[in-house]
């Protein structure tokens, strides 16, 4: 049987990255930051303008890990979400401003990208990734529309792709993955963003009605969910404790989720909707 991706495992990235399957995001904490680092995670992301105050607990807590250990140990990605050409520039430069001792940013990226974009935008990484802006030796994209995911990926025009694969947003396992290469011949890597969609605590099924001997699927099998899906190299994360992090990396030895499970995440997302 397929194993499913480690912490501790790594993919390439751009020009000699090397990151972790898990991209940590938000968090509440700055220790939840050293936590993840010290589980084996070590890719971060961070936004460079849109929701700015979620992202301070990572923001400080990148700046004690770099004062922990050597900047070369640990890869980030900043995503900027303005789409003006012009402006796709000081975000980036105002973030490595805001975290002290940072000194690069290793990942720049698209955010929100969708195709009446993107093709604007595009140019503007494409130079900032020659140049090294910033120091960074990779671009990504986040993409909020399959029809431009699938060409991203299909023609590996970013170095990094974050697309939407979960149980309440299941086309891409149709639309976008089957035109991704495989591991060996491919440059772009492939992560999932809102793997929590379709997530709901027991109190809200039992409310939308879901017999209660039925499966409780925890939120880690939400990330399994994505990882099981050929294609998908990793996902973005976020956690609140050490707890979470060691729950995600126990539930990754349990490898893929049968088929059957698959469906039924689906199906009770689908469900789960048509409550709303």
């Amino acid at each position: 049987m397929r194993s499913l991706p480690r912490l501790t495992d790594r993919h390439s990235l751009g020009s000699g990255l090397l990151v972790s399957p898990v991209c940590l995001g938000v968090v509440p904490s700055p220790k939840v930051v050293l936590e993840a680092f010290d589980a084996g995670i070590n890719f971060f992301f961070v936004t460079a303008d849109m929701h700015w105050p979620l992202y301070e607990p990572l923001r400080q807590g990148l700046a004690q890990l770099v004062k922990r250990v050597s900047r070369d140990d640990f890869v980030v990605c900043a995503a900027a979400y303005v789409t003006q050409p012009d402006f796709c520039t000081m975000p980036f430069e105002e973030t490595l401003e805001a975290i002290a001792g940072l000194e690069r940013l290793d990942v720049v990226t698209m955010g929100g990208v969708y195709a009446v974009d993107f093709e604007a935008r595009l140019p503007v990484f494409q130079q900032h990734r020659a140049h090294a802006f910033l120091g960074c030796r990779a671009i990504g994209a986040s993409l909020h529309e399959r029809r431009v995911a699938r060409r991203v990926v299909e023609e590996e025009l970013s170095d990094l792709a974050f697309i939407r694969m979960n149980p309440g947003h299941p086309g891409a396992a149709k639309d976008v993955l089957p035109f991704v290469r495989s591991r060996q011949r491919r440059r772009t890597r492939v992560y999932n963003f809102k793997s929590l969609d379709g997530f709901a605590d027991a109190q809200t099924l039992d409310a939308a009605g879901l017999d209660a001997k039925s499966w409780r699927p925890h939120p880690t099998d939400f990330y399994r969910y994505a990882l099981s899906h050929e294609g998908v190299d990793g996902v973005l994360a976020s956690f609140s404790s050490a707890t979470e992090i060691r729950q995600l990396s126990d539930a990754l030895t349990q490898g893929p989720l049968e088929a059957k499970s698959m469906a039924y995440l689906t199906r009770v997302a689908k469900a789960l909707r048509s409550t709303e």
